[in-house]
């Protein structure tokens, strides 16, 4: 019996200049909808899951196109809300070689920013889920919105639920000092913690004595201090070292309880990054549910989040044999 995971979250409108134009030169833009959790439902659907996503979307048009771009990849859509009067947008500009990439934000007032907490009935959304993600954006756009992720957690953990959570900290959103607070009190519920090597410092105050970013193995004790404090059963953290915009190390450790797992490392040349971390969450939550050992957890995940930094978009649309020809050390000769 495949295993029901839900996510909960908002999918966004992305607008993007042709190939690497910057906002200034843009006379039109492409437009394709994705968002945190929105994405890892996306990814783990590809890989053959059973995934949900929730969300409260406009009763327009464009609210549906949103859900018509969930649906397309076989995501369950039914638990989503209709109301409110907007998609939330996001404007990105590509990077290129020194140059970063920029995102800015037109998400205020979006439907699920301004949803309240007691439209969503979870012990009916989880009926039937044996598996919960979410990240720290959703508590982000809003009080509501940060009451409703925690409801969603203790309500997943009453119903026997694993939960994962991304810390995804976005500066943007909201202020270390308030994300620390809300996110400790979510991390409570949550089984399986997934973050970037610096978020587990710049929101708890855990820190690291690594000097440099090829310093990986310096995170063992940073991943043991946040199991032994939030009682989390897998720590996850992604080891991304940024070498230009175009090109990106890739690696991650995984801490298990009992030992620490590293992943090889991948030297990325990069298409789309927007995504790379939810693929990363889903190639997890696949190889976990597939009840894959740790080495072969992360290598799995690790190297799903490697191929979706070369697919246009926010989602990961690569296949699990895919996956598994890279983890395996699989070449990149055209496949015949």
């Amino acid at each position: 019996m495949s295993v029901r995971t839900v996510t909960f979250g908002e999918i966004m409108l992305r607008l993007s200049p042709e190939g690497h134009k910057r906002f200034l030169q843009a006379e039109d833009f492409g437009a394709v909808y994705g968002g945190g959790e929105a994405n890892v439902a996306v990814s783990l659907a590809n890989f053959g899951c059973d995934a949900s996503f929730v969300t409260k979307l406009p009763d327009h048009d464009i609210g549906q196109a949103a859900i018509n771009s969930m649906r397309r990849y076989g995501v369950d859509t039914s638990g989503v809300i209709r109301g409110g009067s907007r998609v939330g947008i996001y404007y990105l500009e590509k990077g290129a070689s020194q140059r970063p990439s920029k995102v800015i934000y037109d998400r205020a007032g979006s439907s699920i920013a301004e949803a309240k907490a007691d439209e969503f009935d979870w012990k009916k959304i989880f009926a039937g889920a044996q598996w919960f993600h979410v990240t720290g954006i959703t508590p982000a756009l809003s009080s509501e919105m940060a009451k409703a992720t925690l409801e969603a957690v203790k309500t997943a953990r009453e119903m026997g639920l694993t939960v994962s959570c991304d810390i995804n900290y976005r500066k943007k959103l909201w202020d270390a000092e308030t994300a620390g607070r809300v996110m400790s009190e979510i991390c409570r519920y949550v089984d399986i913690y997934i973050g970037g090597r610096d978020q587990a410092s710049e929101l708890f105050g855990i820190k690291t004595n690594a000097e440099d970013d090829n310093d990986m193995m310096c995170y063992k004790e940073a991943a043991k201090e946040l199991a032994d404090r939030f009682g989390f059963k897998k720590v996850a953290i992604t080891l991304r070292t940024t070498l230009t915009s175009s090109d990106n190390r890739w690696a991650a450790m995984l801490y298990d309880g009992e030992g620490y797992f590293y992943s090889r490392s991948y030297d990325v040349r990069i298409v789309d990054r927007v995504g790379g971390g939810d693929s990363f969450c889903a190639g997890l939550i696949y190889a976990l549910e597939e009840g894959m050992g740790s080495q072969e957890t992360i290598e799995f995940a690790t190297a799903a989040s490697c191929l979706k930094h070369t697919v246009e978009g926010d989602c990961n649309l690569v296949s699990v044999e895919e996956v598994k020809l890279l983890a395996g050390a699989g070449s990149a000769h055209v496949q015949r």
